[in-house]
Formats: C-alpha cells, sequence, structure tokens
C-alpha cells in the first residue's frame, strides 16, 4: 500500500492471538469436555458428544482463519480495514471524519494485557471500528489521534459543537 506522501509512516495492526482465545473461551472448553466425555464413557450416545466436538473444533478452526485475516492499517489518510475469510472485505474510514475514541479491556483482557480500541467517526458505512487484540503498551489512539488532527487541519474542517 502506498502511502502518497503522507509525513507519517504505515501502521500495520494485527489482533494478538489471545484475543482468539478470550473470545472463544467458552467454545474450547466444551470443546475439550466433549472430547474428554467421549473418551471416558460409553453410553449409548456417546457418538454424538464426538461429532460435536468435530463440528466445534471445525467452526473453532474457522474463526481462527478468520482473525488471522484481519488487519487494520493507519495510513496518512485513512484507516484500512481488511477481514474476510472466503469473500476478504476492504473497509475505508477517511481519518478526518473520525470524531472520538475509546479503549476498553474487559477482564480477560486486563488478565492478558490486551485491549480493544473502537474509532467513531462520521462514515455512513463504518460509523464505528473496533480494533481488536491491541497490546495494553501500544498507543495507538495518540497516533491516530495525531492523523486525524494532521486531516482536519489540512482539509480546514472544524468542529462545532452544540453544548449548554
Amino acid at each position: 500500500m502506498m502511502n502518497n506522501g503522507s509525513p507519517f509512516p504505515l501502521v500495520a495492526i494485527k489482533p494478538h492471538w489471545m484475543q482468539f482465545c478470550i473470545g472463544q473461551l467458552h467454545w474450547m472448553l466444551l470443546c475439550a469436555a466433549l472430547f474428554i466425555a467421549y473418551l471416558m464413557t460409553s453410553f449409548m450416545f456417546h457418538e454424538v458428544m464426538a461429532y460435536l466436538a468435530v463440528g466445534i473444533f471445525i467452526y473453532l478452526l474457522l474463526e481462527m482463519l478468520s482473525m488471522a485475516r484481519i488487519e487494520y492499517v493507519v495510513t496518512g489518510e485513512q484507516i484500512i480495514y481488511l477481514h474476510g475469510l472466503i469473500c476478504h472485505q476492504t473497509d475505508y474510514m477517511e481519518l478526518y471524519r473520525v470524531i472520538d475514541y475509546q479503549q476498553h479491556r474487559s477482564l480477560m483482557q486486563q488478565i492478558t494485557g490486551l485491549k480493544t480500541i473502537t474509532i467513531m467517526s462520521g462514515d455512513r458505512n463504518l460509523p464505528n471500528l473496533d480494533i481488536i487484540g491491541v497490546r495494553e503498551d501500544e498507543d495507538v489512539v495518540q497516533e491516530i489521534r495525531r492523523r486525524v488532527e494532521y486531516n482536519k487541519k489540512l482539509k480546514s474542517i472544524y468542529e462545532i459543537t452544540n453544548r449548554l
């Protein structure tokens, strides 16, 4: 991807693999429990447990591959969100349309040192973008904020608020 003469370098962000574990922990535990129950028991329908475990395992594999295909690229003018397993999709958010930012961390993200960044914009196609699985020590919001302010200044866009 080209940077088109911007003073900012490209920043590529991929979700950390632990984010997959956080999001799919309940399915991983259920799959393991079904597989162990299949191995330990021999009652009439214990094959059903094996089929369920294999089905959940295939689901987890597809989810893992889907997460591996997620990439967020921050250029000088846009945030590009690449995602999708079978049909790869690319969404663009113009930086001058960004309105606000939010960082949040679930309990499991706090334990694993990850966070989710939500970027809110005036874009109709992509009003909110969740950048998931970012390492806690990466200051992505400040980097995006610098680029947003630069683009708003470059395009002479000023925010007018209606506050009481």
